[in-house]
């Protein structure tokens, strides 16, 4: 049986994959998978395999801006349905937090409203996220604040 450390990318076969927040006592792990916490036995769990290429985007920021000192990440949600672009959602926040990304933007587009609807109730739902807003610029853009 492997043993984990927290921050490592877990598989769970049913479920999907999702970080090691803590290592409890008799072998067993606290989860963070899609937002939600659960504590799994650790026979449950496998190395995550590599990450597959996802349509993210790195943002560019500018050096003369000390707030801006991180490299901010971006997730394309055109073309998804709600679902589609839900799972997504879920899935670009846990590797971000495992990047240590402070901020990302997520690119769900002006026209319809539901896709940008969805996101906005889910981000509302995940304590991991901080704050979140339109961008000023594009209101076909949320920033969020991890």
């Amino acid at each position: 049986m492997t043993t984990f450390v927290a921050g490592d990318r877990v598989h769970i076969a049913s479920l999907g994959t999702g970080i090691v927040r803590e290592v409890r006592n008799g072998g067993r792990y606290l989860i963070e998978l899609k937002g939600r916490s659960m504590v799994v036995a650790g026979s449950e769990l496998e190395p995550a395999p590599e990450r597959r290429a996802a349509k993210q985007h790195p943002v560019e920021t500018s050096a003369a801006d000390p707030a801006a000192a991180t490299l901010s990440r971006a997730l394309d949600l055109h073309g998804k349905t709600v679902l589609e672009a839900l799972d997504a959602l879920d899935s670009f926040l846990n590797d971000a937090l495992l990047d240590g990304c402070n901020e990302v933007r997520v690119i769900h587009g002006r026209s319809g409203g539901k896709v940008k609807a969805a996101v906005h109730g889910r981000l509302a739902q995940l304590p991991s996220v901080r704050a979140f807003r339109l961008d000023p610029t594009n209101p076909g853009v949320t920033v969020v604040r991890l």
